[in-house]
């Protein structure tokens, strides 16, 4: 149920069906996602739109033109197909139409795509580029971002409602602000460290998420695991008093000498950055202060980060190609439109 929520939360823009124990099919919005609650069979298809409006004509899965018994779903995107009315999978299921069936295997694995097709008629499926899916728990996966099985807790700019929150964590599940179970010293100086020096300094505040692998990864980028911080497992407690175990991103080595430990790296910002108003000799072209210029370095590179275009499923940057006036993701392949990078960013 947990796994359906997410999808449904990650892909709010429609979800078909086709029932494997009747192969009748049904079309709803995404938040219907309990109907999937089921000991039925079933092939299910929950829909981010980035090419073609949203609405019941772009909910998959789609009739194969004229063979109105053959049916296709997809999952990725391919930027030459579609247009503003209707999705690339809409068109490149009539495509399919006008082929020979036993073409539909190596026309589709031209795609780094995720592709099924079915058949009312004879009532059987196939699976196109398996190699992609993933497989768990007697389930085939067309995305693992929606198997959120990771927990991790975070300080610093990764903090929900933060630059980094939502580059990396605005698509996962928000279990709740806590605290290290234990105390650990954690610097703040622009960028917090948290270094693991178990029984000094704070119990540090934290936010806990629920995360898949696939999120997992650009957080490690992010953090330079682990070579930079290195993420560990510890005990976390929540504010109902729950203690989880949780992945925590350290710093190596030792806190340095002399630094004042912080337990809240939010509160210790603001606190800072109302203390400290950046103030700069234009005549020289440098800071007044050294701490000033640093804090203000710190706040226009959150600025930088929050406005960057980037992939809702990967979270990695997005490229803008001019023939096209579209933005592809350097990671998954995603493609968006201008228009949904605004909307999606603000």
């Amino acid at each position: 149920m947990e796994t359906l929520k997410t999808s449904a939360r990650i892909n709010p823009h429609g979800l078909g069906i086709v029932w494997l124990d009747t192969f009748e099919v049904e079309y709803h919005k995404s938040k219907a996602y309990a109907k999937l609650s089921t000991e039925r069979p079933f092939i299910a298809h929950f829909r981010y739109a980035t090419i073609g409006k949203v609405g019941r004509d772009n909910t998959h899965p789609f009739v194969c033109g004229a063979n109105r018994d053959e049916l296709l779903m997809m999952n990725g995107t391919i930027r030459q197909l579609g247009n503003a009315k209707n999705c690339d999978t809409k068109v490149l299921a009539q495509k399919l139409g006008t082929m020979a069936r036993q073409h539909w295997k190596a026309s589709l694995s031209k795609y780094d795509c995720r592709f099924v097709t079915i058949n009312t008629r004879t009532r059987s499926f196939q699976i196109y580029n398996r190699h992609l899916y993933t497989w768990k728990d007697g389930v085939w996966y067309s995305k693992n971002n929606v198997l959120q099985d990771n927990i991790v807790a975070v300080y610093g700019t990764l903090r929900k409602g933060m630059g980094n929150y939502y580059r990396y964590l605005k698509n996962a599940k928000h279990l709740g602000t806590g605290k290290t179970k234990d105390k650990y010293p954690m610097q703040s100086k622009g960028i917090p460290y948290v270094y693991d020096q178990k029984g000094q300094g704070y119990n540090v505040v934290v936010d806990v998420f629920k995360v898949g692998d696939m999120d997992l990864k650009p957080l490690d980028q992010l953090e330079g695991h682990p070579h930079w911080y290195e993420r560990k497992q510890i005990p976390i407690r929540l504010k109902n008093g729950k203690v989880i175990t949780a992945w925590l991103y350290f710093m190596q080595g030792q806190m340095p000498t002399g630094v004042m430990p912080v337990a809240d790296y939010v509160k210790h910002k603001q606190t800072t950055y109302k203390s400290y108003t950046p103030i700069f000799s234009y005549a020289d072209k440098e800071p007044v202060n050294v701490r000033q210029s640093y804090l203000c370095t710190e706040i226009n590179d959150m600025d930088d980060m929050s406005e960057d275009p980037y992939c809702t499923s990967c979270y990695n940057d997005l490229k803008f190609d001019e023939l096209s006036n579209g933005y592809e993701c350097r990671s998954c392949g995603e493609w968006y439109t201008e228009t949904e990078v605004m909307n999606s960013h603000y």
